[in-house]
C-alpha cells in the first residue's frame, strides 16, 4: 500500500485572479480518505479519539468535509464502533463517499470484480445515509486508478453514473499517508519528543507543496483553479488541523465544499486516458492540454519519512 501511496504523490489548492491585480482567496476542498480511521493502532480507543479531535478540529476551523469510507475497516469487533464514528461525521455536517469495501485496485481487479467490491460498500452504508435522508454522490478511486485500459475506466464510470456517484478528484496532497505511521508509532511508544519532531516535518512540507500546486494549476491552466486536497482519517491530521488551516490561509485558500470546488471548468475537462497507475488531476490535465508542469521544481518529502514509511507500512 506504501508503495502505491507513493507513486500517487499530489498536491492541490486554488487561487483566483481578480480584476486589478486584487487577489482573491481561491477554493479548495477537504477530503478525508479511509474512513473510519487510517492507524498503526487499530484499537477503538485509539480510532475514538482520532475521530473525537479531527471533527472538533474541522468544526473549529469552519473547514467543510468530505470522508471516503472503506467498509472493510468495519468488520467483525470493530463494527458496531466504526459504525459509531461514521454517524458522527454525519452529525457534523460532513458528507460521506464511498471508497470501495476493500481499498481495491482497478489496475489489478477485475472490472466485473471491482465494481461488486464499490457496490458492496454501497449496501453496507446506504443504512446510514438513509437514516438521514441522504444519499451517496461521490466515488474515489483507491490509489487514484481509473483504469489500466478504457473499457474497464468506462465500465466502471458507467456503472458509477447509473448508480448516482460522481467521481471524486485529487489535486492536492501532503504525502500525509507518509508521515502518519511515524506518528502512530511514536504515540504508542509514548515518545512525545519523537512525535513532536514527526508533526514539525509534516507541517513544514505541507508548507512547501501548498504553494507549489498553486503555481503548477496557474502556470497549466492560465489562473489558479479550485483544488481538491487528498487527506486522511489519521491521528497525524487530528492533532494538526489548527496548523493545517494557518498554512492554507497563508495560501489564500478558502475552504469549501467538493461541490463547490468541482464546479471549477478544469473538472470538466477531457480525461479519457488508461491510467493503470493513477494519477492525480493536474497531470491529467497536463496530458490533456499537451502540457508539462514544473515537476522539477516539486518539494521531495524527507528521505527519513520515506523510509520509515516503508519500515512501519512496508508494500
Amino acid at each position: 500500500m506504501w508503495a502505491r501511496r507513493l507513486a500517487c504523490l499530489v498536491i492541490s489548492a486554488g487561487l483566483l485572479s481578480g480584476g486589478g491585480g486584487a487577489v482573491v482567496a481561491e477554493p479548495v476542498a477537504l477530503t478525508f480518505d479511509d474512513l473510519p480511521t487510517l492507524a498503526l493502532d487499530d484499537s477503538p480507543r485509539y480510532a475514538d479519539v482520532t475521530t473525537r479531535r479531527l471533527i472538533l478540529g474541522l468544526r473549529r476551523q469552519r473547514l467543510p468535509a468530505t470522508g471516503f469510507v472503506v467498509g472493510d475497516k468495519l468488520e467483525g469487533r470493530r463494527r458496531a464502533a466504526g459504525l459509531g464514528l461514521l454517524r458522527r461525521w454525519q452529525a457534523a455536517g460532513f458528507d460521506l463517499g464511498n471508497h470501495t469495501y476493500s481499498h481495491a485496485s482497478l489496475t489489478t481487479t477485475p472490472v466485473a470484480a471491482y465494481i461488486a467490491d464499490v457496490a458492496r460498500d454501497d449496501a453496507l452504508l446506504r443504512p446510514l445515509l438513509k437514516a438521514r435522508r441522504q444519499r451517496f454522490r461521490w466515488f474515489r478511486h483507491p490509489y487514484l486508478e481509473t483504469g489500466a485500459t478504457l473499457d474497464a475506466k468506462h465500465a466502471l464510470e458507467a456503472w458509477l453514473a447509473r448508480s448516482g456517484y460522481r467521481i471524486a478528484p485529487v489535486s492536492m496532497e501532503n504525502a500525509d499517508w507518509m508521515f502518519s505511521p511515524s506518528y502512530d508509532d511514536a504515540l504508542r511508544r509514548g515518545d512525545k519528543a519523537r512525535a513532536a519532531r514527526v508533526r514539525r516535518a509534516y507541517l513544514d512540507y505541507t508548507a512547501k507543496v501548498t504553494p507549489w500546486y498553486r503555481e503548477a494549476g496557474r502556470q497549466l491552466l492560465g489562473r489558479r483553479p479550485a483544488f481538491v486536497f487528498l487527506l486522511h482519517a489519521c491521528r497525524l491530521n487530528a492533532d494538526s488541523i489548527d496548523a493545517l488551516a494557518a498554512i492554507l490561509r497563508a495560501n489564500d485558500l478558502r475552504p469549501v465544499t467538493l461541490t463547490r470546488a468541482m464546479k471549477d471548468p478544469a473538472y470538466a475537462l477531457a480525461d479519457d486516458f488508461a491510467d493503470p497507475k493513477g494519477d492525480q488531476w493536474l497531470s491529467r490535465w497536463a496530458r490533456t492540454l499537451n502540457r508539462k508542469l514544473p515537476w522539477n521544481t516539486y518539494p521531495a518529502p524527507p528521505a527519513d519519512a520515506e523510509a520509515e514509511a516503508r519500515r512501519l507500512d512496508p508494500p
